[in-house]
């Protein structure tokens, strides 16, 4: 079983079904020698096993037909496994009827799935509306979800699908799979369709949304670069089968062999610098520091600082603290080294 460290771990399996009404703490998510086979012995997903530890972003990465979306699709029973299993803090999902199943499930898929004869809110409501939730319950909660997604609903409540950008309705897709507080998000290529600027700027948001709701998310993507920037852990596949688990950090630093090398770009020492935070590297304390400097925050990450060094022609940065007082100085030298460090660090 392939299982991150962390501080939340999986709670164990309690007797019953899976609750697919109950809302609350973040729960995990197991896989255990899942295998889905559409042929004899064409496994589209080949003995699976891994741990989605609660409240974890968990990426699935991989080039098409590697089985990432098959796998994702057995949580909430789009797909069933041919063998193994799929359990949600210990119950098996197969012990819980599919559709109360995926009521307590979000799910978000590229093509959005708005229902195009429904308002936005009405499809924001369908969920709650299922769940029987009370109209005035239903309306704060419409009303809730769309100010989350910065779609106000006194402005977008009213209109239809058809008269939104496609990034407004990834964004109500978003607000219809959060609107019933589920545990788990499982999130399917959402922003695949999208612009790169749209793309970029949502990212942003769901990033800024996970951080306040702590859910358990599975979301998969070919895109590297996405991946790199949201996961706190990646799940790299290949043919049905798990080549490597680890925090992108782990994927870039060390990759497992020379397929995730390649897939990832793992020889780019830019992509790496993207993946560390300033307060990483040992800080020069240099005493009163020059007026005029560069400054960069302390949670930024090493990229950044790097094309902050490179627009101010410096290799110099004034650090500072949440509090915005000098912390020290970060140089490039410190930093390459950090970055090489980094990379030459013996695998656990």
């Amino acid at each position: 079983m392939t299982s991150l460290p962390t501080s939340r771990p999986i709670s164990s399996a309690v007797p019953g079904l899976y609750r697919a009404d109950a809302v609350g703490a973040p729960r995990g998510i197991r896989f255990d020698r899942v295998v889905k086979a559409y042929q004899p012995g064409q496994h589209v997903v080949d003995d699976v096993s891994l741990a989605v530890e609660p409240g974890r972003f968990v990426v699935l990465l991989g080039p098409s037909g590697c089985g990432k979306t098959t796998l994702l699709k057995t949580v909430n029973r789009l797909v069933e496994p041919t063998s193994g299993s799929v359990s949600i803090d210990g119950v098996d999902v197969s012990a819980t009827e599919p559709v109360a199943l995926r009521r307590g499930i979000g799910y978000v898929i590229q093509q959005v799935g708005l229902f195009p004869h429904m308002t936005v809110a009405q499809n924001v409501a369908v969920v709650p509306s299922l769940n029987g939730w009370p109209a005035e319950r239903q309306q704060a909660r419409v009303h809730e979800m769309l100010d989350l997604v910065h779609l106000p609903a006194e402005q977008f409540g009213a209109r239809f699908p058809r008269e939104l950008s496609g990034g407004q309705q990834q964004r109500v897709g978003l607000a219809r799979a959060l609107a019933a507080d589920p545990n788990i998000l499982l999130l399917d290529e959402p922003f695949g369709a999208l612009d790169a600027l749209e793309r970029t700027r949502l990212q942003g948001e769901l990033i800024a949304l996970q951080r306040q709701l702590r859910k358990t998310v599975l979301f998969v993507t070919h895109d590297v670069d996405e991946a790199l920037r949201m996961a706190d852990a990646i799940v790299v596949m290949r043919a049905g089968r798990v080549v490597q688990y680890g925090t992108p950090l782990e994927i870039i630093a060390r990759p497992a062999d020379a397929f995730v090398g390649e897939l990832t770009g793992a020889g780019d020492l830019v992509r790496l610098l993207a993946l560390m935070c300033v307060a990483d590297v040992q800080l020069a304390q240099d005493g009163e520091l020059p007026a005029g400097a560069a400054v960069i925050g302390l949670h930024a990450d090493l990229r950044t600082a790097l094309s902050a060094m490179l627009a101010s022609g410096t290799t110099r940065l004034v650090v500072t603290n949440d509090a915005g007082a000098a912390a020290g100085t970060l140089t490039f030298e410190a930093m390459l080294q950090a970055a090489r460090a980094a990379a030459e660090k013996p695998a656990p």
